[in-house]
């Protein structure tokens, strides 16, 4: 603990992310004052509701002002706090008289004493209390003030990287952020598994493309791979693999759809001369976004309908591996696949055939 502080506070918006490094930071001041089973205690700070604020908030005052019955150094984690957030429990008006109690405890710590540990996520830091605690605690926000979710979860994944003494080869990075999504505790989990494999090397992105899973959003379903580079055989191929393994249909006409839509995008800006396929993505995407961006009011958060909350990298990769289809092909790709959605209604026996049947139509033309 840092000296002159009473107490260690943890905090961040990715709840995994801080839960992880408070428990590191735990078990090391267990480790440094070798304190027994009877000398440590975490308390739950999660809390739906003010009731359970104000229970969190007594249990925690109890056990600071706890006397160690052996003389030795207790240390008390206060785990979980969810009641600093802008939500409707923490802008609660008896929640933070309770925040109010919950510094008065803090700063009445004696850290010679107890050594107190405070986890915290998502956190409201415009209020006054993580304001406080920022000049009085040995404070640490875990990834950082940045509002770019993307580049945050770049961030988690290449200091995963170097933690374990590797790095990120060209377009690893970008090819793992698209396959795994924003989910952090996945992101650290493929670093690893990622890292282990290379070994003494970089994460290459061939490692990422074999090993790492498609969890995003369905668009690396081998069929939509097969189909959008306009391999009629091998989108019969894997049709037939999906299905012989008890595939569904539904999963691959959403996938073709959320690829289909985002080409549709791409190839409308590229033909307006927005944006050009490079080799490292799209170039201009930034540049067209503050001209339509606006047109996508209400759309923030990642999806196929709005190319503009789509990593560059990821788009130049789906637009880049064949040749990029024209907009009136995309347009009856849509079409086709409507079509075949509603014959799989009628049709639910014969789901195989339907897909078969669209994949001749539209890579036959």
């Amino acid at each position: 603990m840092a000296s002159g502080k009473n107490f260690t506070f943890i905090c961040g918006q990715d709840d995994y992310l801080v839960g992880r490094q408070g428990k590191e930071r735990f078990e090391a001041l267990v480790a440094s004052e070798g304190a027994d089973e009877f000398s440590r205690e975490i308390i739950n700070g999660f809390a739906a509701n003010v009731g359970e604020v104000e229970t969190a908030v007594n249990q925690f005052r109890n056990s600071v002002q706890t006397v160690s019955m052996f003389g030795t150094k207790r240390i008390v984690w206060l785990k979980d706090v969810n009641f600093l957030a802008d939500s409707v429990t923490g802008r609660a008006e008896s929640t933070l008289k309770l925040v109010d109690d919950l510094q008065a405890i803090l700063q009445g710590v004696n850290p010679a004493e107890t050594a107190v540990l405070v986890t915290a996520a998502p956190v409201d830091r415009r209020r006054s209390f993580p304001k406080w605690v920022e000049k009085n605690a040995d404070f640490t926000l875990v990834g950082g003030d940045t509002d770019n979710a993307s580049e945050a979860l770049a961030e988690v994944a290449r200091n995963e990287a170097k933690a374990l003494g590797t790095s990120f080869g060209p377009g690893a990075l970008e090819l793992m952020l698209a396959k795994v999504g924003a989910n952090t505790r996945l992101i650290v989990e493929e670093t690893q598994k990622l890292a282990t494999y290379a070994g003494d090397g970089p994460i290459e992105e061939a490692f990422v493309a074999d090993l790492t899973p498609n969890v995003a959003e369905g668009d690396f379903f081998e069929a939509a791979e097969a189909f959008f580079s306009g391999d009629l055989k091998w989108t019969l191929a894997a049709l037939n693999r999906h299905f012989f393994s008890g595939g569904d249909a539904r999963p691959i006409i959403s996938a073709l759809q959320n690829r289909n839509r985002i080409l549709l995008q791409v190839r409308a800006l590229v033909d307006a001369g927005d944006v050009r396929v490079g080799q490292r993505g799209i170039d201009g995407l930034q540049r067209a976004a503050s001209t339509y961006a606006s047109r996508f009011v209400g759309s923030t958060e990642k999806s196929s309908y709005n190319v503009f909350t789509q990593n560059p990298w990821y788009l130049g990769k789906l637009a880049g591996s064949a040749k990029l289809p024209s907009l009136r092909r995309l347009i009856d790709n849509q079409q086709e696949f409507i079509r075949a959605f509603e014959e799989i209604i009628s049709r639910s026996d014969e789901q195989e055939e339907v897909l078969r049947e669209m994949s001749v139509r539209c890579l036959s033309a």
